[in-house]
């Protein structure tokens, strides 16, 4: 699954941005991703729920949005009742993880956890049970741009080796850095849905570079 960014998108053109990948076939986007941040959890500034409602009521793509912010237990369920197909909050800043993802649930929406590059999968394993989605983030979050974490694929494998034997049930996607020179690695690991900001949205097509990151993950995953 391919979920383009609008974190690299025109944010003074943000329907028309979602449009570029919301055809037919293989250019069209599985999920949208949406990154809120609240200058507080990470160092930047996006967008909040009354942009995502817009979104939502713009588009039939499902949005995946993820929380970059304090006391998700708060504020996450708010997306939830919105219409947001996915909902990830950061493991590093749930003060009950299972009981959000359980309320999120409850809510209409799937649940999702993510860990930062520098935070181990191991002690989540418990909470991730209860989850959707694990969004392993392979750059720091906060901004977009910057380089690939390879190391973090190391999570991912794990990842994959629980999900094939049964010990968790859960769609592993992957943030930050994903493009033309990484997808392929990251597939291999066992990546299920990437998310990618500027290999989109700085193509001149976005729908054929949906397109061809999809060819080359399915490249990556037949190995």
């Amino acid at each position: 699954m391919i979920a383009p960014s609008i974190l690299s998108a025109d944010f003074a053109r943000l329907g028309e941005e979602i449009a570029a990948v919301a055809g037919g076939g293989e250019t069209r986007a599985d999920w949208v991703h949406v990154d809120v941040m609240d200058a507080h959890f990470v160092p930047n500034l996006t967008l909040g729920l009354p942009v995502v409602k817009a979104l939502l009521a713009s588009t039939d793509v499902p949005i995946d949005c993820h929380l970059m912010i304090d006391d998700p237990d708060r504020w996450a369920i708010g997306y939830a009742e919105a219409g947001a197909y996915n909902v990830t909050v950061h493991a590093e800043a749930a003060k009950d993880p299972i009981g959000l993802a359980k309320n999120l649930r409850a809510a209409g929406a799937k649940a999702g956890l993510s860990l930062k590059p520098g935070t181990a999968l191991e002690p989540w394993l418990d909470a991730l049970k209860h989850y959707d989605t694990l969004l392993i983030m392979s750059v720091e979050p906060g901004f977009g741009g910057q380089s690939f974490i390879a190391d973090v694929l190391e999570k991912v494998r794990t990842a994959r080796r629980l999900i094939d034997t049964g010990h968790l049930k859960l769609v592993v996607e992957i943030d930050g850095g994903i493009n033309a020179e990484t997808i392929e690695q990251a597939a291999e690991a066992g990546v299920d849905c990437f998310v990618a900001g500027s290999a989109v949205y700085g193509a001149g097509d976005p729908g054929k570079a949906v397109a061809a990151l999809r060819e080359q993950a399915a490249r990556g995953r037949a190995g």
